[in-house]
């Protein structure tokens, strides 16, 4: 190598030359200091240029070696947000290729985002449009289908996320499946054959083997018991405007739909909260715990209302307009 030389200050025949400064460079340091102090900003820039320490080394018979990247995309440079998207574009493509390479199935991995610290078993299948964040470790034989995030997650062999689940610091035990529409937040830990359906979050809560929660549910600060069928609409009310309180559910418990179970709260084994109830009390095992207002039904109630609505209505049309 004789010399580097700036774009702006470089002939035509230097141009020619298709090699690139990557601004890597080993000196031994005895020999760069007198060089250093020899520099004059004689360049367009007034600008004292490292590089021209290259040839002043040259002129005094030292060895300069360059020393060739085997990859180009190694030395890319990155001075607008342009080249930093390409540079991204890059090193993803080649996480996602290390990743196939090691058994992972990815359908369109130009359109999957995976960071470096991911880790996938094999015969994980990985569809288009999915984000794998941070330090998120999927299993073996696991499926992530189309546009869910996971970030910080752990999740266990066999295990099913369905499309546009969003889940986050948590844990998807073997088998389990999560989603479509699905959230975890941090500190959800799903035991082994869990479900949790379309429209449910889950915070900060183990749910224990093979319970579920299959619709519009919100478990937060919880633990629910192995075989536990939680109802559509079910709510843990964990927050009373100054501190959190914990949800405690037994084994095989069936709590109806649109059900609130305010927190501090604990119900036992094999327990039934009856749909629609405001659970405050702890219910003991095996126990039927009903809470809401009794149904009244008023006979001709509704016939004598519409013709109520259509006398008014009739009155309204037969008014002079203003």
């Amino acid at each position: 190598m004789q010399a580097i030389v700036e774009d702006k200050s470089a002939t035509p025949e230097q141009r020619a030359v298709r090699e690139v400064n990557s601004s890597i460079y080993c000196f031994t340091l005895a020999k760069l200091w007198p060089c250093l102090n020899a520099l004059r900003p004689e360049n367009a820039h007034r600008e004292l240029y490292l590089t021209d320490a290259i040839a002043l080394l040259r002129e005094r018979n030292e060895k300069v070696l360059a020393q060739v990247a085997p990859d180009a995309n190694e030395i890319l440079g990155c001075n607008t947000r342009a080249q930093l998207a390409d540079i991204d574009r890059v090193f993803r493509a080649r996480k996602a290729a290390a990743l196939m390479d090691a058994g992972t199935t990815i359908y369109l991995p130009e359109t999957v985002v995976i960071d470096p610290g991911v880790s996938c078993g094999p015969d994980t299948v990985i569809e288009p449009c999915v984000h794998l964040l941070g330090k998120t470790r999927v299993g073996a034989g696991c499926t992530i289908r189309t546009g869910s995030v996971l970030k910080d997650m752990r999740v266990d062999d066999g295990a099913v996320i369905n499309p546009h689940c969003v889940l986050e610091a948590s844990r998807v035990g073997a088998r389990a499946i999560v989603g479509p529409f699905a959230r975890l937040r941090p500190g959800a830990d799903l035991r082994a054959n869990v479900h949790i359906g379309n429209f449910v979050e889950v915070k900060n809560s183990v749910l224990h083997e093979g319970a579920k929660a299959n619709h519009l549910t919100y478990l937060g600060d919880s633990s629910v018991g192995r075989a536990t069928n939680v109802g559509a609409g079910t709510i843990t009310c964990n927050y009373d405007g100054v501190a959190k309180y914990k949800t405690t559910i037994g084994e095989r418990v069936f709590i109806g739909s649109d059900s609130a179970l305010v927190a501090p709260i604990r119900i036992g084994n094999g327990a039934y909260i009856a749909a629609g109830s405001i659970i405050t009390e702890n219910v003991p095992p095996d126990a039927l715990a009903i809470a809401r207002g009794r149904q009244t039904n008023k006979k001709g109630w509704a016939k004598a209302k519409h013709a109520e609505m259509a006398r008014a209505k009739a009155k309204k049309a037969k008014s002079p307009k203003r």
